[in-house]
């Protein structure tokens, strides 16, 4: 009996070997095969993973492209236009609706086919997105369907029924609208549109600040200037005259004197006072073209000098204090002075150090012992 289940198990052993033999023997051939196949595989899901990275790359450049265009703009109305031009290439449609007195009244579009096709039309603050992103100033998504009626007939409607509507603040109030859909394509990068508006707003503020001081230093005039007529703000202009609304809320009632939103300081200079200006300006000799491109190099040093003081006020009266301001803003003093050595480092205004000149001006108080034993001289 014991030799029976002995042969038994011998007989199992060996049909065991023969069909792992078989089996090996299969792989094998296979092998090849199946390793080709696997390699092809993975070569084809490379080029997908390959090119992700450099498309990422390439949206992140045209972000920052897009940003530093709107800090390159200097007046209120550049600004807005650089935004509506930066935020086209993450939407299809996209168009601005400027706020005041209770009401919303359309500005300017891009990818409706007219950039005027938003001009002076009414917008209810009171409907859907509309009224969400205006009273709750937040950026708020919904669909074409939770608009007003009238707005879907004058501008049509998205194919793709998606829509976004984005705040522009300034000094905690809303002076602006900023309505975004996907159009007939569906882009629409949520992300990268409330960006583009944040960035405008706070731009807009930087600008608002220089203008104001400008205006203030206009105010006081020199003793040697005593005779001359005193130059001072009268009024502000505003650069949405045209396009405020017509229709305004009945139950509005407005504030004695109400501050604008938006809005772009313009100092009226006696006509007296302009042939001495003329004879002693420093760009005379200079042709039209670069004279501009040195006054708008001027303007873009300020507005950059600016916005370091408006985000760092502590430091800078520490800095001043100690007299160690550029070691406490060095970060921020050496990424402006690139912003400002990328745009016009190449161009006429290069040799006039503008940057270097309004950091000694503006942030050392003409003092450059506060810059510290560190900072460039």
């Amino acid at each position: 009996m014991a030799d029976q289940n002995d042969s038994e198990n011998e007989m199992q052993n060996e049909t065991r070997r023969r069909v792992e033999d078989a089996v090996g023997q299969a792989l094998k051939a296979q092998l090849p095969q199946q390793q080709a196949q696997i390699v092809q595989q993975v070569l084809e899901a490379l080029p997908a993973q390959a090119s992700a990275a450099p498309a990422a790359r390439e949206d992140t450049g045209t972000l920052v492209n897009a940003v530093s265009n709107i800090h390159a703009s200097s007046t209120q109305k550049e600004i807005l236009r650089a935004l509506l031009d930066a935020g086209s290439a993450y939407c299809s449609r996209i168009a601005l609706f400027v706020v005041k007195a209770g009401a919303a009244s359309g500005w300017q579009s891009r990818g409706f086919g007219d950039e005027e096709t938003a001009k002076d039309f009414p917008l209810d603050l009171n409907a859907g997105p509309v009224a969400n992103a205006y009273q709750n100033r937040e950026a708020t998504a919904g669909t074409i369907a939770g608009m007003e009626p009238r707005f879907a007939e004058h501008f049509g409607p998205p194919a793709h029924e998606k829509v976004l509507v984005l705040p522009l603040t300034l000094k905690d109030k809303v002076a602006a609208l900023v309505y975004a859909d996907g159009g007939d394509s569906g882009k629409l990068d949520s992300d990268a549109l409330q960006l583009l508006v944040i960035t405008t707003s706070a731009w807009l503020e930087v600008t608002s600040l220089h203008k104001q001081a400008a205006a203030k230093e206009d105010a006081v005039p020199s003793q040697v200037e005593s005779a001359a007529p005193v130059h001072t703000v009268s009024a502000y202009s505003d650069p949405f005259a045209a396009h405020a609304p017509k229709h305004v809320p009945a139950s509005f009632t407005p504030d004695p004197a109400p501050s604008p939103e938006i809005v772009e300081v313009v100092s009226a200079h006696a006509s007296a006072a302009a042939a001495p200006a003329a004879a002693t300006d420093p760009l005379a000799g200079l042709s039209p073209e670069d004279a501009d491109v040195h006054r708008k190099a001027q303007r873009f040093a300020r507005l950059l000098v600016d916005e370091i003081k408006l985000y760092n006020q502590a430091k800078v009266a520490e800095g001043r204090r100690h007299k160690d301001l550029y070691d406490r803003l060095r970060e921020d003093i050496d990424k402006s002075r690139g912003t400002f050595q990328k745009r016009y480092g190449n161009t006429a205004a290069a040799g006039g150090d503008y940057f270097h000149h309004e950091l000694l001006r503006s942030l050392a108080e003409d003092d450059i012992s506060i810059m510290g034993s560190n900072f460039r001289r």
